[in-house]
């Protein structure tokens, strides 16, 4: 059995692997789909509908609703907030 990780922090394991970022982005994607996704069926609105509500294409949707697709910007996050009439919160810990 390798011990090289054995006691050690998760995060210094995807530091080391060179993924550490990545996974974040993915981790915070996800997230940000599962809640976007939960709140298009508790309101029963179609992805058609919430779309319109966005003031973006059903495609550009898609992608925000896509979990493993990192590629968003801070402007389509705020977008997602905004339409689920929350405020996007960041911090730096």
């Amino acid at each position: 059995m390798n011990d090289k990780y054995m006691g050690s922090d998760f995060d210094d394991f995807l530091k080391e692997e060179g993924i550490f970022e990545h996974c974040q982005a993915v981790a915070v994607k996800r997230v940000l789909a599962y809640q976007l996704q939960q709140f298009m069926e508790e309101h029963q609105i179609s992805k058609t509908e919430m779309a319109g509500r966005m003031q973006t294409s059903r495609a550009a949707l898609d992608r925000l609703l896509n979990p493993d697709n990192t590629a968003i910007t801070l402007d389509s996050m705020i977008k997602v907030a905004s339409t689920v009439g929350k405020q996007l919160s960041i911090s730096m810990t």
